[in-house]
């Protein structure tokens, strides 16, 4: 599948993808009505905003065959002050619509961002992914990914949710 650079107008598609991609992965961690009450309008406008803002983070999407998106992944500079400044990025998202889970394209959107990392000069990357969500952790650790021992508490929808943080050096 085609992957490309998302720009303001594709937020959306991103949206979409990113509503889908909750509801089906965060069915048996999330409360329902929190799922089925995300809102594909509103979080168009919160890409819409991200995607325009000066500090903007870089947004890979692929498409099929159609220009449909179906996948994204998003990734910046590491906010968390525990880091050096310009020596570790955050994959903030890697979400994909539920019917090409298992195809690749994840790992293609995966090694895409990684690699674009790379070339901006960080040395490491972190992410979050739900403590409870065993296939992303899978699908994370397959790429070389593992979690460093930080671990936050969250509240999503009305439950306390574990996310771990997970960090993979760019070179090896």
């Amino acid at each position: 599948m085609p992957l490309r650079e998302a720009h303001p107008e594709d937020a959306a598609a991103l949206a979409a993808v990113h509503v889908l991609s909750w509801r089906a992965a965060y069915r048996d961690l999330v409360p329902g009505p929190y799922l089925d009450a995300l809102d594909i309008e509103e979080r168009a406008a919160a890409w819409r905003s991200r995607l325009t803002a000066p500090d903007r983070p870089s947004v890979l999407m692929a498409t099929d065959d159609g220009g449909r998106a179906v996948a994204f992944s998003s990734f910046r500079a590491c906010p968390d002050e525990e880091f050096a400044p310009g020596s570790t990025a955050e994959l903030s998202a890697l979400y994909a619509l539920p019917e090409v889970w298992g195809t690749g394209v994840g790992r293609a959107l995966l090694s895409a961002s990684t690699g674009a990392l790379a070339a901006d000069g960080f040395r490491a990357a972190v992410l979050w992914v739900f403590a409870g969500n065993a296939r992303a952790r899978r699908f994370y650790e397959a790429a070389g990914w593992q979690a460093d021992g930080a671990s936050v508490r969250e509240d999503t929808g009305g439950r306390v949710l574990e996310e771990l943080r997970y960090r993979r050096h760019l070179f090896t």
